[in-house]
């Protein structure tokens, strides 16, 4: 960022391609796409261009900028050659010469390249053994090989059709989702993140974990928005980290709240980090049916965060503290509420039957108006504006570029069908065992899922992992959701956790240290998932009558706290932990019955366990 600063000119060029990038944004939210193939590769080329540029102003390195200028040249090149190619192609008629075979090859390297750039290794990984197990998986050993890809089959598919790169997933995001990148990079100009933060310091002032409570408020909300867990982790965790560490708390504990709290923000609706719209858009499901079927989930997750935050918090004595006199000027109540009218806007257009991009630009009008009305300072903020378009448009370049390296795979697997062979055997490594099948997927999706964010993880796991559950009967909801939450949970599952290792040097802990705290806080999220599959009702609006989704979110709900507290026992205590686990199971995975059994003597072991704290507290 620096260097960039150092260059006048290099700014110039990536703010102006920037506001190209939201430029367009704002025309397909309010009129529609214009063009698919102009819209679709158009974006990939100005997005490559933004992460090319933004390279050579971080980096000094002269074998780095010669590798950043060869990226730039394949990529103009091989976007040209798409163009003179494409028309024909539509047609029928045409075969690609040898040019169009090695411009097409260039341009999926230099995906995968700018892959590598926008979120290291693992993805660009993924996309380039994906591409060359196309190329020559025929002489695969075993169930992997497939019967043969032409060169210029696997180029037409990949780069020049709207089956590669520049499928579906690049169509949803430059059409859908680009909207509420600029819609977060606008709050946090309006500096509406930290005004959430204030607020939940302020809800959760009298409660003993106090800062730690008020993150997992603050990261939840703001989660919502951001399609990062990691870009959540840095833009609240820099404000809330210190404040945990200062309440008393270890610095390993600070990160790993952050991290467990700011990636259970891609599970909460109403935006879920765009993937709400996504899934929508895969299943065929209305966008208020997904919301709906998140909603429980994700508030029984962070109730398990709070218990469990509870928990440790009360195993530390931490000493009471007053509650923290936390006023609010009327420029920050009015920022919360533009917070919660941009998200009623959103919802309430959806409602009345528009797209979801527009409904992003209703939000987008209604924050920028309300919050330059109290913020007309910003107006004239050169570098308040400089740093909410880049911000905008590199993200959204990232964005653009993740998602063609996911077309690449999804290109992959449908033409050699190796997804529904590898859920195939999944099936049959599982014997169509309904809980061996969901432990198997489980373990798969978060390897699949490390190092991923959130949308590619969700779309890549989906395809390979999605047909075994639904070949089991299991609902197509239900399984997106299923697979969502373990890529989600991915990001604090070791070793690749990319949201604890994120927080980890705001905190000064150890990464690996952290990823397995966070892991431990965030246990119920992992049976969560688990809970609904044998629980189907607790997804609402799925078509179950309303008296079994309540008893489904009573059982799910006493076992998140049972699973919560035995993560954390209190001293003297241990017994608890294999009696609550053991009632949790019972809670979930078997009938009626035995699940009304197990909640009686859930509600009874936590009446014990309250009456012996009282009887302490009343000795002390």
């Amino acid at each position: 960022m620096s260097d960039v600063k150092k260059n006048p000119f290099l700014e110039y060029v990536i703010a102006a391609l920037s506001l190209l990038v939201i430029g367009v944004v704002f025309y397909v939210s309010v009129f529609g796409v214009f063009s698919d193939s102009y819209l679709r590769v158009g974006m990939l080329l100005v997005g490559g261009l933004l992460i090319i540029l933004s390279g050579f102003g971080r980096s000094r390195n002269l074998f780095d900028r010669a590798l950043l200028s060869a990226v730039a040249i394949a990529l103009f090149l091989s976007v040209y050659q798409y163009f003179q190619a494409a028309t024909q192609i539509e047609t029928g008629l045409y075969f690609l010469s040898n040019a169009d075979i090695w411009m097409g090859l260039l341009g999926l390297i230099a995906v995968i390249e700018l892959t590598r750039r926008s979120v290291g290794l693992v993805m660009a990984t993924v996309a380039g053994t994906l591409l060359a197990y196309g190329a020559f998986g025929h002489i695969a050993p075993g169930f992997l090989r497939h019967a043969g890809i032409s060169t210029e089959e696997l180029m037409t598919v990949l780069w020049f059709s709207f089956d590669g790169v520049f499928g579906r997933p690049m169509a949803t995001v430059v059409s859908t989702i680009l909207i509420f990148i600029v819609f977060g990079a606008l709050l946090e100009l309006l500096a509406i993140d930290v005004v959430l933060v204030r607020l939940a310091m302020a809800a959760t002032g009298r409660m003993r974990s106090g800062p730690a409570a008020a993150a997992t408020v603050a990261s939840g909300l703001f989660g919502t928005i951001s399609g990062s867990a990691v870009a959540n982790v840095v833009g609240t965790g820099v404000i809330t980290i210190p404040l945990i560490k200062k309440r008393g708390f270890t610095a390993r504990f600070a990160a790993a709240v952050e991290s467990a709290a700011s990636s259970g923000g891609q599970i909460t609706p109403p935006i879920m980090g765009a993937v709400a719209f996504i899934m929508a858009d895969v299943t065929g499901m209305p966008y208020l049916t997904i919301c709906a079927a998140a909603a429980v989930p994700a508030l029984l997750y962070y109730g398990g965060l709070f218990v469990a935050i509870s928990s440790a918090a009360r195993n530390m004595d931490l000493p009471e503290e007053p509650r923290p006199s936390i006023t609010f000027n009327w420029r920050e109540l009015t920022q919360m509420g533009i917070f919660v009218l941009s998200l009623a806007g959103i919802v309430i257009t959806m409602v009345g039957g528009s797209s979801p991009a527009y409904a992003g630009f209703i939000g987008v009008a209604l924050a920028a108006v309300l919050g330059f009305a109290i913020r007309p300072d910003l107006l004239s903020n050169g570098q308040a504006w400089l740093k909410f378009v880049r911000s905008a448009g590199l993200i959204s370049a990232q964005l653009v570029v993740i998602v063609g390296a996911v077309g690449i795979v999804i290109g992959v697997l449908n033409m050699t069908g190796v997804g529904l062979r590898f859920a195939s055997l999944l099936s049959g490594l599982a014997d169509d065992q309904l809980i061996l099948s969901l432990v198997l997927m489980a373990i798969a999706c978060l390897l699949l899922g490390m190092g991923m964010p959130t949308v590619p993880a969700y779309l890549i796991i989906v395809l390979v992992m999605g047909p075994s559950l639904q070949n089991l009967g299991v609902p197509i909801v239900h399984t997106h959701m299923f697979v969502l939450y373990f890529g989600v949970l991915s990001a604090i599952t070791p070793p690749v956790a990319l949201a604890a290792f994120a927080a980890a040097p705001i905190a000064g802990s150890s990464p690996m240290a952290t990823a397995f705290e966070a892991s431990r806080l965030a246990l119920p999220g992992f049976v969560i998932p688990f809970a609904f599959i044998y629980q189907p009702a607790l997804l609402l609006g799925t078509g179950f009558p309303l008296a079994e989704s309540v008893q489904a979110i009573l059982f799910v709900l006493l076992a998140t706290v049972l699973i919560s507290r035995a993560c954390y026992p209190r001293r003297g205590k241990s017994y608890m932990v294999p009696v609550g686990l053991g009632l949790a199971v019972a809670l979930i995975f078997f009938g009626p019955m035995v699940s009304w059994i197990a909640a009686i003597a859930a509600l009874g072991l936590m009446y014990v366990d309250r009456l012996d704290i009282n009887v302490k507290n009343q000795t002390t």
